[in-house]
């Protein structure tokens, strides 16, 4: 039965959601509340897998492919790298989000998460990570190479595992040895074009791990008072606003030295080595005016933090241009 029949005249709301009209008919009024609220529940699981920093890992994978195969690499090979590792990138965002669920409750940055906010159940989103972890093998092992495969799944052990439930409310260098778990893409997507990784894959995995400091620093400079409340060890809560500006200027020069010596290792031309140290001279700037400011005043914080979310898709903009 879909429910009891209404009396009440078409057009008009009767008591209760489900109902049907004297015809039989499913009234306007009646069906798009259960629409709205099944659109909502997806969007809410959708915000489980972190959509914008999912599109950033995969364009970091796309840009690794274009280098390591000096050209399109197939759009069948692309596909399904891309497909596979987004299912493990979302499945391991997803988990993050179950893990922390309590923390993300008191910092007023992410408290309107789902979970906090209720709009998922905590078994709903680690079914949901653990789901897409198993469909990601499946789909990089049979449509692209058991290396990445291996890569993908050992990218989601270490997000879920080691940064999240190890690091992450341990050490202040939570983020130092917890930043290869965004790295992992480069390395993915190389493995799915050559079957193997070199050194040009590695140095790519290297300007991801040595650019996260900074960014996250930068962040949690001006968000000093959120992961006090959370009980989050990060450098300024722990080694002070000091500690933490001056970590993230010799990260900013590692990022600096690691993106001018790609060179090196990889078939990148006199492009990428000019756009490259350009944005990692502006960034090296800015972490130095962070450096610089008083503790206690964030202006150059929140621009180095812009400035960092900048970089990125700057660096790989110019190593997929090497590529084509």
């Amino acid at each position: 039965m879909y429910g009891q029949e209404s009396h009440t005249p078409l057009g008009q709301r009767g008591p209760a959601v489900w109902f049907r009209d004297r015809a039989g008919a499913w009234t306007a009024a009646d069906r798009w509340p259960h629409l709205l609220e099944g659109w909502r529940k997806v969007q809410a699981y959708v915000a489980l897998t972190k959509p914008r920093i999912l599109l950033m890992l995969l364009f970091t994978a796309l840009c690794a492919m274009l280098l390591a195969a000096k050209g399109w690499p197939g759009t069948r090979l692309t596909l399904g790298t891309l497909a596979g590792l987004a299912l493990s990138s979302a499945g391991g965002a997803a988990f993050n989000m179950w893990y922390d669920r309590d923390i993300d409750a008191v910092m007023s940055r992410t408290r309107h998460r789902p979970l906090p906010a209720g709009q998922v159940s905590p078994a709903g989103a680690l079914a949901l990570s653990l789901v897409l972890l198993g469909a990601s093998v499946l789909v990089l092992a049979s449509w692209v190479n058991g290396l990445a495969a291996l890569l993908s799944a050992a990218g989601y052990v270490y997000y879920a595992l080691v940064y999240t439930v190890w690091l992450k409310r341990r050490t202040p260098q939570n983020i130092v040895i917890g930043g290869g778990a965004g790295a992992f893409p480069p390395l993915v997507g190389w493995a799915a074009v050559t079957g193997q990784l070199s050194l040009g894959a590695v140095w790519l995995f290297l300007i991801i791990f040595f650019w996260t400091p900074p960014h996250f620093w930068a962040l949690a400079l001006f968000k000093n008072a959120d992961y006090v409340r959370a009980g989050v060890p990060m450098m300024p809560v722990v080694r002070g606003e000091r500690a933490a500006r001056f970590q993230s200027l010799i990260h900013a020069g590692l990022l600096l030295a690691v993106s001018a010596t790609l060179p090196l290792v990889a078939p990148v031309g006199p492009l990428y080595l000019g756009i490259s140290t350009v944005a990692g001279l502006a960034f090296l700037y800015s972490v130095y005016r962070m450096y610089r400011e008083p503790d206690g005043r964030y202006l150059w914080a929140r621009r180095t933090f812009a400035c960092s979310l900048g970089y990125l898709p700057v660096v790989f903009l110019a190593v997929a241009a090497s590529g084509m």
